[in-house]
């Protein structure tokens, strides 16, 4: 397949005036020369599909993966898993004598196999098309290619040691995960999330909202809604007078949100309800307040005694809240774009990654370093192609610089 062609206008990027100055700024060409070997990396990694449920997929990736970082210098080592792909995790030795870096992101894509076919990889309109383009394969590419360029300016021993690692279970809740990041994570310096930035300016991510999911289910009697109505207790309503309770929990002033996505229940227009359920999605943008949503959840009491609730579920993710540690690597970040010719901005968002993981920890963690772009895990989802040079470069300027 012949490599894309496409001409990049060099005096302005993403509206914004392209003055670089500095060390960064000399480096910024590198990667410009470079950009159609990014676009062709992002589109192997987007033509190799990997549903979170697809192991043999995701295997098939990370394989892959695992080959061009060893390529690179790195010692590549899999996380075996029974229902989802194996966890790839790469090493990388370094000159100075000092914790590694973690650089985190995932394999798994929300699209099922064969979505190519309605979503293929392309470019047009400046952007970069296709399923899992900009959450997250293109972050994996700027790995990549940053590690690629340390190699070429540094020589084969990187300045600094970092560790790769890229999970397959990230879309689905990273169970399989978590132990890993969190276990490698409290033995490096600081964590560099490669998942998309933020907005059309392409805003990194200093906070991220905590989640939790909770089940609610209700259990009534069934009787003729006809014949014996009285003599039903149903679990519709039970359920419908607990979705009122629970919606009066949200604080968008404390950044609390709940939100009931799925309810289920009865079987027969006839029949009065003995079963009903509901799933709730909640989100706090402080992990303290977890602690009392939790309690007051599991707290409620059926309207109708005589019915029964069961609450299950829980958090799922820590809040990544805004700290002076966060802030500090925003600082070099910030640094670093100066230099490269644009006003790096940051964002708290709601929703969550594998970074919440490890800034619940106290590791020093920036997310949202990926590409710019919109869409993601929806049919329009894409990237700007005027953005990988640089993004790619502010990469591997941080692996350095942090």
């Amino acid at each position: 397949m012949l490599r894309p062609k496409i001409t990049m206008k060099k005096q302005q990027t993403n509206g914004q005036p392209l003055n670089p100055s500095g060390e960064g700024a000399g480096r910024l060409p590198y990667f410009e020369q470079r950009q159609d070997r990014i676009i062709e990396t992002i589109r192997h990694l987007v033509e190799l599909e990997s549903p979170s449920d697809e192991k043999a997929s995701v295997d098939r990736l990370g394989s892959m993966l695992a080959g061009r970082f060893e390529g690179l210098g790195g010692h590549a080592k899999l996380h075996r898993t029974v229902d989802f792909g194996d966890h790839l995790q790469v090493d990388f030795a370094g000159k100075r004598r000092t914790k590694p870096l973690l650089l985190l992101g995932h394999l798994d894509t929300v699209y099922p196999l064969g979505t190519l076919k309605s979503m293929p990889f392309r470019l047009s309109d400046g952007r970069l098309w296709g399923p899992g383009s900009f959450d997250m394969k293109s972050g994996i590419a700027f790995l990549l290619h940053a590690i690629e360029a340390l190699r070429s300016w540094y020589g084969d021993e990187l300045p600094r040691p970092l560790t790769v690692l890229l999970v397959s279970d990230e879309e689905v809740g990273s169970e399989t995960s978590r132990h890993i990041i969190e276990s490698l994570a409290r033995k490096s310096a600081a964590a560099l999330v490669l998942e998309p930035s933020f907005g059309p300016r392409g805003a990194v991510k200093t906070a991220r909202k905590g989640v939790g999911e909770y089940g609610l289910q209700v259990k009534g009697t069934a009787a003729h809604s006809g014949l014996d109505f009285e003599k039903g207790e149903s679990a519709i309503i039970e359920l419908a007078k607990q979705i009122i309770a629970v919606s009066q929990l949200t604080d968008l002033r404390r950044g609390i949100t709940l939100n009931v996505g799925t309810i289920q229940g009865g079987t027969r227009s006839n029949v009065i309800p003995a079963e009903a359920r509901a799933l709730l999605d909640a989100r706090v943008a402080r992990s303290k307040d977890f602690t009392a949503l939790d309690r007051k959840l599991r707290a409620l009491k059926p309207f109708n005694r005589k019915c029964k609730l069961e609450i299950t579920g829980g958090i799922q993710r820590p809040a990544m809240e805004r700290s002076p540690a966060a802030v500090a690597l925003f600082k070099k970040a910030s640094k670093i774009a100066n230099q490269l010719g644009w006003k790096l901005e940051e964002a708290t968002v709601g929703g969550a990654s594998d970074g919440n993981f490890t800034a619940a920890l106290g590791v020093p963690t920036l997310d949202g370093l990926g590409a710019v772009g919109e869409g993601a895990h929806a049919s329009h989802e894409s990237i700007l192609i005027s953005e990988l040079p640089r993004r790619t470069a502010l990469v591997a300027e941080l692996m350095v610089a942090v």
